[in-house]
């Protein structure tokens, strides 16, 4: 595949390393902090988007992958599905434009796959705390809630892998309604599912749901050791999108779900 790299920071340059061990090729980089200048693998990287339409490039991309941040996502998004361009987006804190954004994808014929967390290990994470949640959904005496930890420089707080994952846990619940993620003054209520953060130090990321009742406690974690396993899930999920059914790139919005549904 020609692939496009939105964000060439630490998420991007990992993305590059892998899909160069991969086979595929990065066409091109677009990035506020730099341009003109080039990839470890050679690629020229622009400013923005535009710049690439300038270079004549946008037609040589296969797929983008976007990692950049909650304030820009949208906007990028959005201009390269007017470009025809598929896009992988890992960026969180910017849902509450999906519908928005969904609506210029499929207006422009394009396609995107979005995910909170695109490593197999968190998706998987997911479908067993689903299954685990509607298990324990009929004793009320197991309590449930939970924490996730990242680093001292992430810029949203929850996590989009945590908003997913209690999101998941609250559809297969019925003695669970909401969540509440700020810290609280007061006990919860019955019907609310407490998570909180925590920022510090260069914790990659962990996550963890926990079961509590007056006599034990079952907690289920994921922990992510470092960012490849993010890049690894993201190149799988561009493979899918710009090569699907007769070898044609999909058209419309999907989810990570997705992606497993045809492996599983």
């Amino acid at each position: 595949m020609n692939i496009l790299i939105a964000g060439y920071g630490k998420m991007g340059k990992i993305i590059e390393t892998l899909a160069i061990e991969r086979g595929h090729r990065i066409a091109a980089a677009v990035d506020p902090f730099y341009n003109g200048e080039k990839t470890a693998s050679g690629a020229l990287v622009f400013k923005d988007i535009a710049g690439l339409d300038r270079a004549g490039g946008a037609t040589a991309i296969d797929v983008a992958v976007e990692f950049t941040r909650p304030d820009t996502a949208a906007t990028n998004i959005k201009a390269l599905a007017e470009r025809r361009i598929p896009v992988v987006t890992g960026t969180t804190g910017w849902l509450a434009q999906l519908e928005e954004v969904s609506k210029a994808v499929n207006a422009a014929g394009s396609s995107l796959l979005w995910a909170s967390n695109f490593s197999l290990g968190v998706n998987l994470f997911y479908r067993i705390a689903e299954f685990a949640a509607k298990l324990a959904d009929p004793f009320p005496e197991y309590d449930v809630g939970g924490c996730e930890v990242h680093h001292n420089k992430k810029v949203d707080s929850p996590s989009g892998t945590a908003k997913t994952l209690v999101e998941k846990v609250l559809a297969q619940m019925t003695r669970k309604k909401t969540a509440v993620y700020d810290k609280l003054d007061r006990p919860p209520a019955a019907d609310e599912l407490h998570y909180a953060s925590l920022r510090v130090g260069a914790t990659p990321g962990v996550h963890s749901l926990t079961f509590d009742s007056p006599a034990d406690t079952i907690e289920i974690t994921h922990t992510a050791r470092g960012r490849e396993g993010l890049a690894s899930g993201a190149l799988t999920a561009a493979k899918w999108l710009a090569e699907g059914p007769g070898g044609k790139a999909r058209q419309g919005v999907f989810t990570m779900d997705d992606v497993l549904e045809s492996v599983l």
